[in-house]
């Protein structure tokens, strides 16, 4: 019966933070960014200070197709995409495999929310 609960209960705790913290993740500086991640994914020093330069060199990238008026919604996601598979080898090697899955959840609803609008 343990081994049934503590699953659930991980999996409503990331939900929570789905909920709560993942649309805070949106439209703020890389450090900034960092400073909700490493709340969210419990980081360590090393760990942010790893990932601080991938946030810095994906934040104009991203921010340039946002405001890019002559791509279509579609084109904006298809590159959004492109852009997080390039770093996600470096971010993987960073993180644990839960935080990693954390990561990759935390993507998929800034995609997610991107397309809702």
């Amino acid at each position: 019966m343990r081994r049934h609960v503590l699953p659930s209960v991980t999996l409503l705790l990331w939900l929570w933070i789905f909920l709560v913290l993942a649309p805070t993740l949106q439209a703020q500086t890389p450090a900034q960014k960092l400073q909700q991640l490493s709340q969210v994914l419990n980081l360590s020093p090393a760990q942010q200070e790893q990932l601080l330069p991938i946030l810095q060199a994906e934040a104009p990238k991203i921010e340039a197709i946002k405001s890019n008026p002559s791509m279509t919604e579609g084109q904006k996601l298809a590159q959004m995409r492109a852009i997080h598979q390039q770093s996600d080898p470096q971010v993987k090697a960073i993180l644990s495999p839960q935080q990693y899955e954390t990561w990759q959840n935390i993507r998929q609803q800034e995609i997610q929310k991107k397309m809702a609008q």
